[in-house]
């Protein structure tokens, strides 16, 4: 009998109300890891009456002990990292050096959460006026909630709750519904920190339990992760509803080549850009634009290493990309793939039906493609595709490359690849994207510095982890006193 997976509240697991499951499949195998409960309103409340119950005990344990959490949690975390790696490799395909990375991505968050007694002082000023003295002190606000993509299983949801917590909020944790394996062991692993129950929650579900993090009452705030539409709906939602949001959206990332870059180094890091975790990644470099002389060069050699890229089973040796997440959304990128074709793009590098290893029939593969030929009004060009599918363009020049950039709804994240200082600094300072690379593929910022793009790729005005994460968790109080 498959395992239907349960719902951790106030510091126990429980079935869900709602009792609707859906399947949990293998992406590289077809095989069934169980199943997911689709969760309603009531499992919703619950949680949110458990992290009620326990906020004013935990806002008043003081900042350290609060910190001292993160050291006992980072601990555990090192000792069960190769079975979260596994885990996320197993639900979701990514290879398992890249569920590795992402998993100490993650914990590096616990790493700055523990400093939280030194990020959450304030300032002081004495004597403003006569004898009048003025402080800002920053507080917690209650319960917050994170809604998590599927692209990042165990990693995302690290960008919002370390900080939420070590703030003296509580939280409740939505992963996707489609990897939520990863989160049911960062649980467990919790369970034995030994925080105080209702501090932390986790609700399994999909759009209805979205919805519910988005209106209830008792949440203040709710960080999300995923699809443009889908973060635009739950900033509205949101905020309409009187709570804080930041909303991370999708992506069209363009990376630029300049005739004068070091090419060897070069092509390696944007195949990996394009394809690593088979494009699902936010920051993916899916639009390689190639300024003037250096296009046919780039093009031979961007062939080349992309057709030496090993597709399988994440969990094999030598496999350098494993399959999309799931049927449905390999369907989807195929559908993309088709209407570059049907539009009039080159696909140069197809990767359709790729030769794989006996038992993988069943898989979500697809491999690196290169569309070349492609014009701006294309859905290729515009949309994101969010899959190993690689958009070669022309730009004469760095204006143009820049006006390419500007001409997207998107901006989440871009590169340059160039041994020009004048053209980094002019590119650094002009293209209008939050998230910069020079002679970096996947301008990912590290936990200590905000994570979070502009235009259709973020809704709200405070970011993911570093700073903003303690602005975001807290309200700042200005405190103006006098004594007689």
């Amino acid at each position: 009998m498959e395992r239907t997976l349960k719902n951790y509240v106030g510091g126990s697991w429980v079935e869900a109300v709602g009792r609707e499951t859906l399947p949990l499949v293998n992406p590289a195998t077809g095989a069934s890891l169980g199943r997911v409960p689709l969760s309603v309103r009531e499992d919703v409340r619950r949680a949110v009456d458990a992290a009620q119950k326990a906020f004013p005990a935990w806002r008043e344990t003081p900042v350290l002990e609060r910190s001292r959490f993160m050291f006992r949690w980072k601990e555990l975390m090192e000792k069960r990292f190769e079975d979260l790696a596994r885990c996320v490799t197993i639900e979701h395909g990514k290879t398992l050096s890249e569920s590795r990375g992402s998993v100490r991505r993650g914990i590096e968050n616990l790493e700055v959460a523990a400093g939280m007694p030194s990020l959450m002082m304030g300032e002081s000023l004495e004597d403003i006026s006569r004898g009048i003295d003025c402080e800002t002190i920053r507080q917690p606000l209650g319960v917050f909630a994170a809604i998590a993509p599927f692209n990042f299983p165990a990693m995302v949801p690290l960008w919002f709750l370390p900080y939420a917590i070590t703030t003296g909020n509580t939280f409740i944790v939505k992963p996707s519904e489609q990897v939520p394996l990863s989160q049911e062991l960062t649980f467990q692993i919790l369970e034995e920190v030994g925080l105080p129950p209702g501090v932390v929650n986790l609700v399994h579900g999909g759009r209805d339990v979205v919805d519910a993090l988005c209106t209830e009452q008792g949440i203040v705030g709710v960080s999300f992760v995923g699809s443009t539409p889908v973060a635009k709906h739950v900033y509205v939602t949101g905020t309409q509803a009187g709570k804080r949001v930041q909303a991370l959206g999708g992506a069209k990332n363009f990376v630029v080549v300049m005739d004068d870059c070091d090419l060897a180094r070069t092509v390696p890091i944007l195949t990996e850009s394009c394809y690593g975790c088979a494009g699902e990644r936010c920051l993916a470099g899916s639009t390689v634009v190639a300024v003037g002389d250096v296009y046919g060069r780039l093009r031979e050699a961007l062939h080349e290493h992309a057709r030496r890229i090993v597709v399988g089973d994440g969990l094999d040796d030598g496999v350098d990309m494993g399959p999309v997440v799931s049927r449905r959304h390999m369907d989807r990128v195929l559908g993309y793939i088709q209407k570059g074709i049907d539009e009039g793009a080159k696909l140069t590098l197809d990767g359709r039906n790729p030769k794989l290893p006996p038992g993988l029939e069943k898989g979500n593969f697809i491999g690196p493609c290169i569309f070349e030929d492609v014009t701006p009004e294309m859905t290729i060009a515009r949309e994101e595709i969010f899959g190993p599918v690689m958009v070669l363009r022309r730009a004469k020049d760095l204006d143009e490359a820049i006006s390419i950039i500007h001409a997207s709804e998107y901006a989440n994240a871009t590169s340059i690849f160039t041994q020009s200082g004048k053209h980094a600094r002019e590119f650094r300072y002009r293209a209008g994207v939050s998230m910069i690379g020079v002679n970096i593929g996947v301008a990912a910022p590290m936990s200590f510095f905000p994570f979070g793009g502009a235009k259709s790729s973020f809704f709200g005005d405070l970011k993911a982890h570093g700073k903003d994460s303690l602005r975001f968790y807290t309200d700042q109080k200005v405190v103006i006193s006098r004594w007689f």
